[in-house]
């Protein structure tokens, strides 16, 4: 499978995204129905969990803050108050999901934003890579 990560474009990953060397996104296809299962983990700056979702489920949801919205090809993830997109995950074609946006703190604290065209942590900044992750995890930062 491939992800897309704003203008990136990670190849044959094993689904796993590692932010700052944590697993913090999972991404793979249900195998009889071909939607899309997603674990993710939202921390807040201090690395405190806020919110923790297992194949596209919310399971954990400090003080409802998030609402979650999914089809089989798409999940979207915001805070109920802001309406500020936190993860938004497409479906592209049969072999490739696309993190079109998403704006959240890694495990360390820090802020990752996604964007259309790039992924931003710190002062690391990455657009337009093609990468092939060999079956292996994608890292960023």
């Amino acid at each position: 499978m491939d992800i897309e990560i704003g203008s990136n474009l990670y190849k044959n990953f094993n689904g796993t995204v590692e932010v700052e060397g944590v697993p913090q996104l999972q991404v793979s296809r249900h195998p009889s129905t071909g939607a899309l299962l997603v674990n993710f983990a939202l921390f807040d700056s201090n690395g405190r969990m806020l919110a923790k979702m297992v194949e596209s489920t919310l399971m954990f949801n400090e003080r409802r803050a998030y609402e979650l919205a999914k089809t089989d090809t798409r999940l979207l993830m915001k805070e109920v108050d802001s309406g500020k997109v936190v993860l938004q995950l497409d479906v592209k074609d049969p072999q490739v999901v696309l993190l079109a946006q998403g704006e959240f703190h890694t495990m360390k604290g820090h802020l990752l934003q996604v964007t259309a065209t790039a992924w931003k942590i710190e002062k690391q900044h990455k657009s337009g890579l093609t990468h092939d992750s060999q079956g292996g995890v994608v890292s960023i930062g």
